[in-house]
């Protein structure tokens, strides 16, 4: 038997590379992240334990990839549903529109997942920087890109601290805020109609339609 080709093997190291992946966001999700062992995500993902060594530092390490993997695929799955985009400035708000309600819909139907995700960015190790946390930061740059900001490099930054804070306000024990609130706040931040993305129902709550000031966006005014 002839030995497999290099892209061959690459592709059994990416397959096996997301089965340890999928494997941590199921478990900890069914778990929590405590209570998941390096042992159980590798028997979930039928791999050997040193497996996970090979390709991750630690368990933090691996568990932040994990989630970004997944934060990466809702967003991928967020600006292509409903159709591509169309082009104009209207296309423009509907991808951005799309963008937030993904990640905020990240904290409301995975909250296990994302409590333990954002506790892990503020521990000492703080933020991993991986591969999928690179294609979660493209799109969500390429959304504000897309927007109309003519400096990426610094709205995108901005876009990213707001979009943590809101999922942060969304799971706090005991006094989380209204996904619905903090979806208003922030299309009013950015001039974006409710309608806009995927509204979590049919009108703005009562408490979170007040006029604000478009955010502009180096000098510009938003969407423009």
């Amino acid at each position: 038997m002839s030995p497999r080709s290099a892209s061959v093997n690459e592709e059994l190291r990416r397959r096996s590379r997301e089965r340890l992946l999928q494997a941590t966001v199921e478990l900890v999700a069914e778990r929590g992240y405590d209570a998941t062992t390096l042992g159980d995500i590798a028997d979930r993902a039928g791999s050997a334990r040193g497996l996970i060594s090979y390709y991750f530092p630690g368990k933090r390490q691996l568990f932040q990839s994990a989630v970004h993997r997944l934060m990466h695929l809702t967003l991928a799955e967020g600006l292509e549903r409903g159709g591509p985009v169309p082009e104009g400035q209207l296309g423009g708000q509907e991808t951005l529109a799309r963008a937030i309600d993904a990640i905020l819909g990240l904290a409301r139907d995975h909250p296990v997942l994302m409590r333990a995700h954002m506790a892990g960015i503020l521990q000492q190790e703080g933020f991993v920087q991986c591969d999928e946390q690179q294609r979660l930061a493209a799109l969500l740059r390429g959304a504000v890109t897309r927007y109309g900001s003519p400096d990426p490099d610094t709205d995108y930054p901005l876009l990213r601290a707001l979009l943590m804070g809101a999922v942060v306000a969304v799971l706090l024990p005991g006094i989380p805020m209204p996904l619905e609130r903090l979806r208003a706040e922030l299309f009013a931040r950015y001039g974006l109609a409710w309608e806009l993305g995927a509204p979590p129902g049919d009108a703005p709550p009562p408490d979170g339609t007040r006029s604000l000031a478009p955010l502009h966006l180096s000098g510009r005014p938003a969407g423009r």
